[in-house]
């Protein structure tokens, strides 16, 4: 067995079977992107006529669309929505080769290219429940607090794409108890005590403040949702407690890390003291300090004030790389320093070259166990609709929606968005004055905020 195979945890990939002679057999419930068989037996010939493989996917059609001048920015938004939609399968998967788990974190870069690629589907709001049912209060999803957090923040999003008042309402007493929870965990000082396992992502593992200070924004993002929510739900009680536990939160002033996790979520949660020394922060770390996962809100932070075009070539050069080096799906992690000597993964390694595949990876995705198919890497996809395209919704169900395009050194971008009224659809292009014109149709019942 090679040392640094994928195991055997959470689906079977390293396997030993009987085989017929004369005959068939079907075997194997497992996701690969490259396979290996051989004969165990000795001195025997065996005469294999062929192996099939079966995909199962979902044959949903696409509603949502993206393509700019940018052939990189197109391939990069359509592998991260090739990614989500391997995982589509009976819930919404973390990873088609190991994780076929629901993982809550890594569920909300999902969830955002579900909305944005296919609209309402039935395996968001499957997935949500299951995860609601699997973790009685007091209990954190996963084990981690910050994961309760965004199943919370999937919710708000869920709701401000979709507007199902009835599925909110239907969750309100769990998110109610959670919100009363996580208020527990803030103490009278405004400064986040967060039980259960302290988690942002696994590079960051190691680094206690680092952590303090991304569960300290992303618990003050969560209680902002869920004052959002209560409003939506006419909830006076759930309301009252987030109210409160924001007073004591904005007298606390949290550490300051550089990390570029944590400040992404200060940014982010509006936490932030000055917001152009932190995305100049963010830009100085560089994609050596992201992670699939993380990097969405990196990426997000900096287009959110106004740092779009530097954020698209952080996309370009991070993502991008996972697609030079043979990928045809977002990776569970790209240490980019890496890709310098590295050769591609559909490749045999030649001499003197990297082989990231079988050698990279660190924590849970050492060697062969990394995963080549991680929804969790798919941030770009939505990110693209949302900041280039511009399109982002203002009133639950997108009864009105913003239409701001931005396309930087672009000289074109159009595509799509789902909304419950049917798509709208945007074009924007640039004049030979270097203006940008442009063109929106929305469906009856969507109003457009320019």
């Amino acid at each position: 067995h090679n040392p640094h195979n994928a195991t055997n945890e959470h689906a079977m990939r390293d396997f030993e079977i009987h085989v017929p002679w004369l005959g068939s057999l079907e075997h194997g419930n497992s996701g690969f992107r490259f396979a290996r068989i051989d004969l165990l037996d000795q001195d025997v010939d065996y005469l294999l006529r062929n192996v099939q493989a079966i995909s199962v996917m979902i044959d949903d059609p696409e509603i949502g669309s993206f393509s700019c001048s940018d052939e990189r920015l197109n391939k990069i938004w359509e592998t991260g929505a090739y990614t989500v939609k391997l995982n589509m399968q009976d819930y919404l998967w973390d990873g088609i080769k190991r994780d076929r788990l629901v993982w809550l974190g890594d569920l909300h870069p999902e969830v955002m290219t579900v909305n944005n690629v296919w609209g309402k589907h039935d395996v968001v709001r499957r997935t949500l429940d299951f995860a609601k049912a699997d973790t009685p209060l007091p209990g954190w999803m996963n084990g981690f607090s910050s994961y309760s957090m965004w199943w919370l923040l999937i919710h708000r999003d869920y709701y401000l794409h979709h507007g199902d008042l009835d599925y909110l309402k239907e969750n309100r007493d769990y998110i109610l108890g959670l919100v009363r929870q996580l208020d527990e965990c803030v103490d009278a000082n405004g400064e986040e005590k967060m039980t259960g396992v302290r988690f942002l992502d696994w590079p960051t593992s190691e680094k206690p403040d680092v952590i303090h200070d991304g569960l300290q924004s992303l618990t003050y993002m969560t209680m902002k949702a869920a004052r959002q929510i209560a409003g939506w739900l006419g909830d006076k009680e759930m309301s009252a407690v987030a109210d409160k536990s924001l007073a004591r939160m904005d007298k606390f002033e949290i550490s300051r890390t550089d990390a570029s996790q944590a400040v992404s979520l200060s940014l982010l949660a509006g936490m932030s003291k000055n917001p152009d020394a932190d995305c100049r922060k963010l830009i100085e770390n560089g994609i050596d300090s992201f992670s699939p996962f993380y990097g969405y809100y990196a990426v997000e932070a900096l287009a959110e004030n106004g740092y779009t075009e530097k954020a698209m070539e952080m996309i370009s050069d991070y993502w991008g790389a996972m697609i030079d080096l043979g990928g045809t799906t977002f990776w569970e992690d790209l240490n980019y320093p890496d890709t310098k000597n590295a050769a591609r993964i559909d490749e045999i390694v030649p001499p003197g070259k990297y082989d990231i595949h079988s050698e990279g990876g660190a924590y849970c995705y050492v060697g062969l166990r990394l995963s080549l198919c991680h929804g969790w890497g798919a941030g770009p996809t939505p990110w693209l609709q949302r900041y280039v395209l511009g399109v982002k919704p203002l009133e639950p169900g997108c009864r009105t929606i913003e239409v701001k395009p931005n396309l930087g050194s672009l000289s074109y971008a159009k595509g799509t968005v789902p909304t419950p009224y049917g798509p709208v659809s945007v074009e924007a292009h640039k004049d030979p004055s270097g203006k940008t014109v442009v063109d929106v149709k929305a469906p009856k019942g969507v109003k457009v905020a320019r």
